[in-house]
């Protein structure tokens, strides 16, 4: 099995058009283009019924108390957690995912969902927690919603997009469903996976982690 893009290459940093935000004139952030990139795949495992697919970034921060605080930075040791992108379930296998259907453009607290195109369905991101607090953007952010690491990280984030083959044709997820109750329900339905890594970084003298 085997899971591709023509937006994003494997093991490369991310364009910004595919990114909720990008670097400032000033070194912060900025609103950036906030679509959803092209996804297609090949040789699926024999008895796949439907995909999931899931973006998560691997470094957010575990604290905010210094995210996004200027004259300080996130520093590189701090331990770090998943944060969900895009969170995507029932996509039929001869499906091909068009850059920009699951998204383009930042929508103030959060597109529509979960029915979304090509008959499948989203979840909710973890933007929706992250926006919480905003009145502005806070909502439920269903669908695909990009990058943005901090302004001051120090460290490049990287983002694993995987795509699960199953063997059923709806999975049993309902309503406000996250990335960890679609990990939850494809146990004991997996036949094959695949993935691809990007990179992101506001902050342009982040490094590695």
């Amino acid at each position: 099995m085997k899971l591709r893009s023509d937006s994003i290459r494997d093991g490369d940093f991310i364009p910004s058009e595919y990114a909720l935000g990008k670097t400032s004139a000033e070194g912060k952030i900025d609103f950036a283009d906030n679509k959803s990139p092209h996804l297609a795949w090949d040789d699926l495992p024999e008895g796949t019924k439907s995909l999931a697919i899931l973006c998560i970034d691997r470094h957010a921060p575990t604290k905010p108390d210094d995210v996004n605080q200027e004259g300080r930075m996130v520093p590189a040791d701090l331990p770090r957690a998943d944060f969900s992108h895009w969170v995507l379930v029932d996509v039929a296998p001869d499906a091909v995912i068009e850059e920009g259907a699951f998204g383009d453009g930042v929508t103030a607290k959060g597109k529509d969902g979960p029915d979304a195109p090509l008959g499948a369905r989203v979840g909710i991101n973890d933007y929706t927690g992250w926006f919480a607090g905003d009145p502005d953007m806070a909502g439920d952010y269903y669908g695909y919603d990009g990058p943005c690491p901090p302004f001051n990280d120090s460290i490049v984030h990287h983002y694993d997009f995987t795509a699960y083959a199953l063997d059923v044709e709806r999975l049993d997820v309902e309503g406000k469903f996250t990335a960890g109750d679609v990990l939850a329900a494809i146990e004991g339905h997996v036949l094959g996976q695949a993935s691809f890594r990007g990179k992101y970084k506001i902050n342009q003298t982040a490094i590695e982690p």
